[in-house]
């Protein structure tokens, strides 16, 4: 079922939100004066904060960032960050900075605002206050995690002090926005649901989920177990029955969801499928996952593509798969599912004389490493570049990844906890052999670690999660070094055993866990510094 609640709030939206960070005024004489005096004022405001959630384009296009994916698009994206050629005046990473900013100033105009707002029961206050506190949090969480040290600060600055103002330690944030959420969680300030005509509001379980979200990104395991726990048996929230039909409009805002951005036809839509279907469905092909991504899936016995026993056959790669495969990725003769349930089957043979084919080292609107990507393909959509399909920022299955990895970094991964969280995931996602279920009681503790870190890759692809993983775990000077694959072709100029050679990838430990703070940030406030060996 479709939200309704903040789609008035989208004139609001526009006239608090700025296209630079931190040196903007945000409010002018009049508004001062008398805009917090009109009772609405308090729930168009925190709606407004909801806008600022996310978008596809940073969802989809943050795995080219990583080793899932690559960004054909050369200008304003990520492939200079997956690359590693990217520097301190790189496009997406300003404008990744100035997003959030923007976000944050519009969850502070409501919390410095809030109590000036007439006629608001002490319950409503307290609960807007927390909405915005909750989506503040998480723009905070989405700086220090590429950035580190950012400037802090919770109420609206004035444009001398946004140019004079200056980082706090990401230690000293993190236990900010914490404290925040226990005080919020402990206190009651947020409902655990809401009515339909509501749906989409951060609830009481969001505010947790954001929490183990924080916790897991500063490796606190032992933390995580209790937060999970309790969304686990408590929050009501549950795997949707359909892995597939999870990612479609007529499922959205099922009980599987926890935070989403919200999108309506005809009144908030967006162009996520513009950016990554083939040129036969309108798309340009822009993201497209990489060969990596697709070995990482199992075969339905449970066993990777190159362990022994596996049953993999290179000349049949796309039998006896983990389903989610092939309702992630489309491959050569794969297909996506019309609105009609008509089958538009995909040729990507580069033999081929299909629109859709891989052509190497092309320009063209095709796809860079010979597959697309089909997660959120919204068949309901008016045109490619209109659809009203929802995107995920936390689901309840990311919750169970959280439990599972704090249980196996702590060492506490029992058939118990296993049957909690991996094999409902993989129940749902349609492997019926024992061995793909069952608890492998045969692994050791770093075995266990490797398996549920590749469960979330699987089940999480295309979620705007993997960089970050691959960041937290210091893996990325791994996977982000040497060559990026494409699918395996007739040819034996620029490939790899047959491989597609798509790019080969830079990742210097010393200074890319870090992004740079964008120059043109730095030369406004010379306080801001700049990261390690940028």
């Amino acid at each position: 079922m479709k939200n309704t609640f903040l789609y008035s709030a989208a004139a609001l939206s526009l006239w608090i939100s700025s296209c630079v960070s931190l040196d903007t005024t945000p409010l002018d004489g009049e508004t001062n004066v008398t805009y917090w005096q009109n009772p609405s004022s308090a729930v168009e405001t925190a709606n407004a904060c909801y806008v600022s959630l996310g978008n596809p384009d940073q969802i989809l296009y943050m795995d080219g960032a990583s080793d899932n994916a690559h960004v054909r698009a050369t200008s304003g994206k990520t492939q200079a960050i997956g690359n590693g050629s990217y520097n301190t005046a790189d496009n997406f990473v300003a404008s990744i900075w100035a997003y959030h900013y923007e976000g944050i100033k519009k969850c502070n105009l409501l919390t410095d605002n809030i109590d000036l707002v007439p006629g608001l029961t002490d319950e409503l206050r307290n609960q807007y206050r927390a909405e915005a506190q909750v989506i503040r949090a998480l723009h905070y969480h989405e700086l220090i995690v590429r950035f580190g040290d950012v400037p802090y600060f919770t109420h609206v600055i004035s444009v001398d002090e946004s140019r004079t103002i200056e980082k706090t330690s990401r230690e000293t944030i993190v236990a900010a926005i914490l404290a925040e959420l226990d005080d919020m969680l402990d206190n009651g300030y947020l409902p655990e649901s809401y009515p339909a005509s509501e749906t989409g509001r951060i609830t009481h379980w969001a505010a947790a989920a954001l929490k183990a979200r924080i916790l897991l990104n500063e490796g606190r395991y032992s933390e995580i177990k209790s937060v999970t726990g309790e969304i686990i048996e408590k929050s009501g929230h549950a795997l949707h029955p359909d892995f597939a039909a999870l990612f479609t409009v007529e499922h959205e805002n099922n009980k599987e969801i926890i935070i989403a951005i919200q999108y309506a036809l005809n009144l908030r839509e967006n162009q996520g499928n513009y950016q990554f279907l083939p040129p036969s469905l309108a798309g340009v092909a822009n993201i497209c996952p990489s060969n990596e991504l697709v070995e990482s899936y199992l075969m339905l016995n449970g066993k990777g593509i190159h362990e022994p026993g596996s049953g993999y056959d290179e000349g049949a790669p796309w039998v006896n798969r983990d389903p989610r495969l092939a309702m992630t990725i489309c491959y050569d003769g794969g297909y996506y599912t019309r609105a009609d349930g008509s089958k538009q089957i995909i040729t990507i043979n580069p033999e081929s004389s299909s629109n859709d084919r891989f052509q190497p080292g092309t320009s063209v609107i095709t796809t860079s490493t010979g597959y697309y990507f089909k997660k959120f393909y919204d068949n309901q959509a008016t045109t490619a570049q209109k659809s009203s399909l929802n995107y995920p920022v936390i689901r309840y299955a990311d919750v169970l990844l959280m439990h599972a990895e704090a249980c196996a970094e702590t060492h506490t991964l029992t058939a118990e906890e296993w049957n909690k969280t991996i094999r409902p995931l993989r129940v749902r996602a349609g492997f019926t052999d024992s061995k793909a279920l069952d608890f492998p009681v045969d692994k050791s503790p770093q075995e266990l670690i490797e398996i549920v870190r590749n469960e979330r890759r699987c089940e999480l692809a295309f979620e705007g999660l993997r960089m970050k993983d691959i960041y937290r775990w210091r893996t990325a000077e791994t996977v982000m070094n040497g060559k990026l694959h494409g699918m395996k072709i007739n040819a034996t100029i620029g490939t790899d055993k047959g491989y597609y050679i798509v790019e080969t990838r830079s990742f210097d430990k010393d200074k890319h866990y870090l992004w740079p703070i964008p120059q043109a940030e730095r030369n406004i406030n010379q306080k801001l510094g700049q990261n390690p060996n940028w």
